[in-house]
């Protein structure tokens, strides 16, 4: 797996449209993202008609929405050739063990399992199996719920468990950066973050503490129908966000030499002090702290040399106000 990942959440904004589906692959790509990711429901696989929505998304019934929005293998197929033609990884959440059967068919490379999937061990026995990667949220599960979720997996080099908090938006004092962290200490495997957020700061502190792994939901606009839209980021605001997370990358992995100054040889004769004469001083003066001052430019006796010029004697009459060099003195 690539060190670092951006994950665009197209999730269901394209609401059943294949041409704005992959107008948005198309977007995310362009904004920076590593990997699109989709959604998968089979409304007769994944819930009763009598389920509850969610409180953020009252229009329709889920059944109904989830039925209204599915595509066809042939579109999946479209799918992901057009994530393949911009040069972006697809990825998918299955919510059920028929769309993952799927997604087997199109033979995907990775699986997003999302946070209300977590305790559907079946789900995640069966994509186990598949021996694929896997992205793992944990929005609304404890440890032993994660912990049950993790165990089932055979190889844990290919877990990615993201940190993420199931409110949307997610204020900033539910983020988890401390979940993060004992996640770290706790499983010793990859971390990620699914970013819950409307802006970019906490993914920034994220990746600020070493994370490579993110998730933002993504949309064409915001005005888009369905659950995600309201609380995704749009083109324009996700080019920023990707471009962030890679300055701070960039940031984190530089490594600088605090004593390799020659850059700044240029910088120090215009911004250090040097020694200079505070008035006239006769031939044969002794220097006391007294008869010096520091100032600009930095072309002189730097001022941390202050202690070699005091008792010394002048050589020959110095004018007020001028540079001090060694030469003005006698051995």
């Amino acid at each position: 797996m690539k060190e670092n990942k951006i994950i665009a959440e197209i999730g269901s904004t394209h609401d059943g449209n294949l041409n704005l589906a992959l107008k948005s692959i198309r977007a995310a790509a362009k904004c920076g993202a590593d990997i699109v990711k989709f959604q998968m429901h089979i409304a007769e696989h994944e819930t009763l008609r009598s389920a509850p929505n969610p409180p953020f998304f009252k229009k329709e019934k889920r059944y109904d929405y989830f039925k209204r929005t599915a595509f066809s293998l042939e579109n999946w197929k479209k799918i992901i050739n057009e994530c393949k033609i911009n040069k972006v990884e697809f990825l998918c959440t299955p919510f059920s063990l028929k769309a993952v059967e799927i997604l087997e068919i199109l033979k995907v490379k990775a699986y997003k399992i999302a946070s209300g999937e977590v305790t559907n061990l079946p789900l995640l026995k069966k994509i186990n199996q598949t021996g694929k990667l896997v992205f793992l949220s944990s929005g609304m599960s404890n440890f032993k719920e994660i912990d049950n979720a993790i165990k089932i997996f055979t190889d844990k080099k290919k877990i990615c468990l993201m940190q993420c908090t199931s409110m949307y938006p997610c204020p900033d004092k539910y983020v988890g950066v401390n979940v993060y962290n004992e996640f770290k200490k706790r499983y010793k495997i990859k971390i990620g973050f699914s970013d819950h957020t409307l802006d970019s700061l906490a993914s920034i502190t994220f990746a600020a503490i070493g994370c490579n792994y993110f998730e933002k939901h993504f949309t064409l606009s915001k005005k888009l129908y369905g659950s995600d839209a309201k609380y995704a980021m749009e083109p324009k605001e996700f080019k920023v966000y990707c471009e962030n997370l890679n300055r701070v990358w960039k940031m984190t992995k530089a490594k600088i030499n605090k004593n390799d100054i020659k850059k700044f040889k240029l910088m120090k004769k215009v911004f250090e002090k040097s020694i200079v004469t505070k008035h006239f001083l006769n031939k044969n003066h002794k220097i006391t702290i007294n008869d010096l001052v520091f100032l600009k430019p930095g072309t002189g006796i730097s001022a941390d040399q202050y202690n070699k010029i005091v008792g010394l004697k002048t050589n020959k009459n110095i004018k007020k106000l001028k540079l001090l060099k060694f030469t003005d003195f006698s051995n």
